[in-house]
């Protein structure tokens, strides 16, 4: 099922640890790991070169067929090869000991007989430095180990037959029979002492990691529809929350193409600030409230840095530098440059100001508190907003051609100033300029009307003067833009739907954007478009969208950024978390929305 060595995007699962994901393929390899968080350099990115971006491989030899599912309500990953001699199933996981972090990461692949007899082959080829270090190969207390610098990986191993050692790798090849077991581990050190455990410990980790995830997903408080879905929603979101800071990455990877050979190719390994209320609404529908305090307080730790302004992303200890530079990578199917870092960091974009604003509203309506000094802060922001919303800015797609007056950036710098005044009479946030705010939201929704608004085309436009549409303009009916109901955005949602549609995706723009070729459907705006219909109390409809998307994950329930509308096929960086938190708020919509 490769591609000049490269596995379809649709293909990958991931496993996780709440530090750093790895995406597992459907054939067995481990072909993207970074050690030891998701936004350090990789150890295997085979995704991204598969010659030269290192990877760990295991399957059964010869011609075999796979199936596989997560572990109910886990993220757990369980794969059953087939072949003509028997039938073998493989259990990886990045383990967690318990509820609390241990310093460790440790990568387990249990191999179980099922029926018959087969012969497996592994190898582990680390590339460290995202492919530019090759690994010195040695032992330590008999135990095969990689290194180079301040990274080391111990391949701990049982079973898997009597390990070979190369410039550069580890490898090995066993059979296995029906009731018999084996294991590898792979336990990764970063300027630390390297840990080698017993194959106890491992086994119990495996089973403790379980545990946890089911133990964490029963605690979801959601029973409305598509259920599974949504559980499986959460764990994906799960799996990219950043532990030890509470930030959110937007995805696991880094420079998987928007169009395949094209230079659409981001490092989404940050935590954008234009997801920020999107979070908070589903990790609170979702009864994640320790997850959704920690995000919070993260989000404004880390504006604090520039504050008032905000930056458009941060990295996810909190930092603010995200400097984008090229590597020296072939790129997925030839898909280059190959980027780390991301240069929207230092875009104006005008929305996030109005995520900030409505993800502070969704605090305070969920219990929380703002402390005096934050209540300053949101405050100078308000300020700012009311002198900075004339002027052009990047909007939410972050384009790299010149500023313009977004239509999405215009209404979102309303919904910040409508948020501010609402925390201002709850008491939140000082009120002595409220007046000011209220005067300034007036004139952003005249500016709106008189020059967002085609007649033509019987909606709002993507900017102003245009006749190009944005599915971006759906969020002023799910962020309450303007008038409850409002004609111009019932007539926006037909028009999107019927302009920028292709079935029951939505692509998310028409327009140039400065940047060379096209890009697939963006698949949250579908899921954007079932929350609008459900908020226009178009239940059937919204629920009729709902259910044609849903079968567009791929087979373990994960979606990519976006859908090529012709063959299905992924693009983008995956697990995508806009994705996975459009579906979440789309089937919290349908189901209150079934309620009224």
């Amino acid at each position: 099922m490769r591609t000049d060595g490269y596995a379809p995007i649709r293909e990958y699962a991931a496993i996780g640890d709440g530090r750093t994901v790895a995406l597992v393929a459907r054939d067995g390899a481990v072909d993207w790991l970074c050690l030891p968080d998701l936004d350090s350099p990789s150890a295997f990115a085979a995704l991204l070169d598969a010659q030269r971006g290192g990877c760990f491989t295991l399957a059964p030899e010869g011609r075999f067929e796979a199936a596989r599912r997560y572990l109910p309500e886990t993220n757990v990953l369980e794969t059953t090869f087939t072949t003509a001699e028997g039938v073998v199933r493989v259990t990886d996981a990045m383990l967690l000991a318990d509820e609390m972090l241990s310093p460790a990461r440790e990568l387990a692949r249990r191999v179980e007989g099922l029926a018959g007899r087969a012969r497996l082959r592994w190898r582990v080829e680390p590339r460290f430095g995202y492919g530019a270090r090759s690994a010195r190969v040695g032992r330590r207390a008999g135990v095969p180990v990689a290194s180079t610098g301040a990274d080391a990986i111990a391949v701990c191993n049982w079973g898997v037959g009597e390990p070979e050692l190369t410039p550069g790798a580890v490898s090995g090849n066993f059979e296995i029979s029906e009731g018999t077991s084996a294991l590898l581990a792979l336990s990764a050190a970063h300027h630390e002492p390297m840990v080698l455990p017993a194959r106890a410990e491992v086994e119990r980790r495996l089973d403790a990691t379980g545990r946890f995830w089911r133990r964490w997903a029963a605690r979801r408080g959601y029973e409305g529809p598509w259920r599974d879905a949504v559980i499986r929603s959460a764990l994906a979101l799960k799996l990219l929350v950043h532990a030890p800071s509470g930030a959110i990455a937007a995805a696991a990877t880094t420079s998987l193409p928007e169009e395949i050979g094209g230079e659409r190719n981001w490092d989404y390994r940050f935590c954008w600030i234009r997801d920020s209320a999107f979070t908070l609404a589903a990790l609170l529908a979702l009864g994640c409230a320790p997850e959704a305090d920690a995000f919070f307080w993260w989000l404004l730790h880390a504006s604090q840095l520039t504050r008032p302004r905000l930056q458009v992303l941060y990295r996810l200890n909190g930092g603010d530098r995200a400097r984008e530079r090229t590597l020296p990578l072939g790129g997925y199917r030839g898909s280059r440059p190959v980027r780390v870092g991301n240069g929207a960091a230092r875009q104006d974009q005008l929305d996030i100001y109005g995520d900030l604003f409505e993800a502070a509203r969704l605090h305070v309506q969920a219990g929380g508190r703002l402390d005096p000094e934050t209540g300053r802060r949101l405050a100078d922001i308000a300020g700012m907003i009311c002198r900075i919303w004339r002027a052009p800015d990047s909007g939410i797609w972050e384009v790299r051609s010149d500023p313009r007056h977004f239509t999405h950036s215009k209404m979102m710098c309303w919904v910040a100033l409508d948020r501010a005044l609402r925390l201002a009479e709850d008491g939140q946030i000082p009120a002595r300029h409220a007046e000011r705010w209220r005067r300034e939201a007036r004139a952003i929704a005249a500016f709106i009307e008189s020059h967002c608004w085609s007649e033509a085309r019987g909606s709002y436009v993507r900017c102003a003067g245009a006749q190009e549409l944005d599915a971006a303009v759906l969020l002023g009916v799910l962020l309450g833009y303007g008038e409850p109901g409002s004609g111009r955005l019932t007539a926006t949602v037909d028009a999107v739907a019927r302009e920028l549609g292709r079935g029951p995706l939505l692509y998310r723009y028409t327009g140039e954007d400065g940047l060379r070729g096209g890009e697939g459907a963006f698949t949250c705006c579908s899921f954007w478009l079932v929350d609008a219909l459900a908020r226009c109390d178009r239940a059937e409809e919204a629920a009729a969208l709902m259910e044609q998307l849903l079968p567009l994950a791929n087979d373990v329930g994960l979606f990519a950024e976006e859908v090529d509308p012709q063959t299905g096929e992924f693009l983008g960086n995956i697990p995508q978390a806009l994705v996975h938190l459009a579906l979440i708020n789309a089937a919290v919509s349908c189901a209150q929305g079934s309620r009224r």
